[in-house]
């Protein structure tokens, strides 16, 4: 499990735009942790899993599966931003998406 997480960590950042050094800064971890992350050389704490996956818009379970169909379909709902944000603008907008996210979830299951 800790590969295919680790892979999609990976593949996200990249297809969004992030270095490590930006996620490292925006976690508040070494550069290096998120580096084992994503090789699968150690396993991600929950709770930066899901700053990471609130960040890029997504569902943390997303960083669970492999289906590259799935994975698309959520790419496409994900916010794709300049590396130079600060820390505080990637709060910001982790903060955002996770509002939307849960509010078309309500809306979805009122309507």
């Amino acid at each position: 499990m800790k590969n295919i997480t680790g892979k999609n960590l990976k593949k996200w950042r990249e297809k969004l735009g992030y270095s490590q050094e930006k996620i490292a800064e925006y976690l508040g971890i070494a550069r290096e942790n998120v580096s084992f992350f994503e090789t699968g050389e150690r396993e991600i704490p929950v709770s930066h899993l899901e700053k990471i996956a609130y960040l890029y818009g997504i569902e943390p379970e997303t960083l669970f599966n492999e289906d590259e169909t799935y994975q698309e379909a959520e790419l496409s709902f994900a916010f794709r931003n300049a590396e130079e944000l600060s820390k505080e603008s990637l709060e910001n907008i982790a903060r955002f998406q996770k509002i939307v996210r849960n509010y078309l979830i309500m809306e979805k299951k009122l309507g």
